[in-house]
């Protein structure tokens, strides 16, 4: 059984509210749908923005990394870093490919600069113009075949290696001087990581 309370009547000292006319319904109302609207909306618009980036990003970062040989343009400046290889600004026809594997890594870059730029290049490398060796090709034929590089033609060549101690990165430089104004330099930089 079921006891049901009776109902309190109102006070008589409380003023009556007015009932609520149609504008004001209609104001709660569509304040309501536009509160609801921010909380849902805006969290929803910013979730589809970021997907979208993310995806922008994930097929950028798998076209690079699926590159298979050198790429036009300037390696970053956290890989230059790494692999010691200083790019002189201004430098032409830069191009580089990065490898990795769990015993090696290799950093491959050419550039062309002027000849005054190939000075800075040397000193901020640590090493002089003397350490040039005429005809020394220093890349093997195995970094050769991966980047597509040619040294049979016109030179004169010159080249050197630059031996560091681990974990410091050891280059092979070769430069063809055909044009001894600006001459075009090849590096491989590899390091153990």
């Amino acid at each position: 059984m079921t006891v049901s309370v009776p109902r309190q009547a109102d006070s008589p000292d409380e003023p009556q509210q007015p009932a609520e006319d149609r504008r004001h319904m209609i104001r709660r109302r569509a304040l309501t749908l536009l509160i609801i609207v921010l909380l849902i909306g805006v969290p929803a618009g910013y979730l589809v923005i970021s997907a979208n980036q993310s995806r922008d990003s994930g097929k950028d970062k798998e076209e690079k990394y699926s590159a298979t040989g050198l790429t036009e343009g300037w390696p970053s400046r956290v890989q230059r870093r790494l692999y010691q290889i200083p790019v002189p600004d201004p430098s032409y026809k830069v191009a580089y490919y990065e490898t990795n594997n769990w015993k090696t890594s290799r950093l491959y870059v050419q550039f062309q600069t002027a000849d005054a730029s190939l000075d800075w290049f040397f000193q901020t490398m640590g090493v002089s113009r003397d350490e040039l060796k005429r005809d020394a090709i220093t890349i093997s034929a195995r970094d050769q075949k991966i980047t597509g590089w040619d040294f049979t033609g016109p030179g004169p060549w010159y080249g050197f290696v630059h031996k560091q101690k681990n974990p410091e990165p050891t280059q092979d430089v070769v430069i063809n001087m055909s044009d001894p104004a600006n001459p075009f330099v090849y590096v491989v930089s590899r390091t153990v990581p």
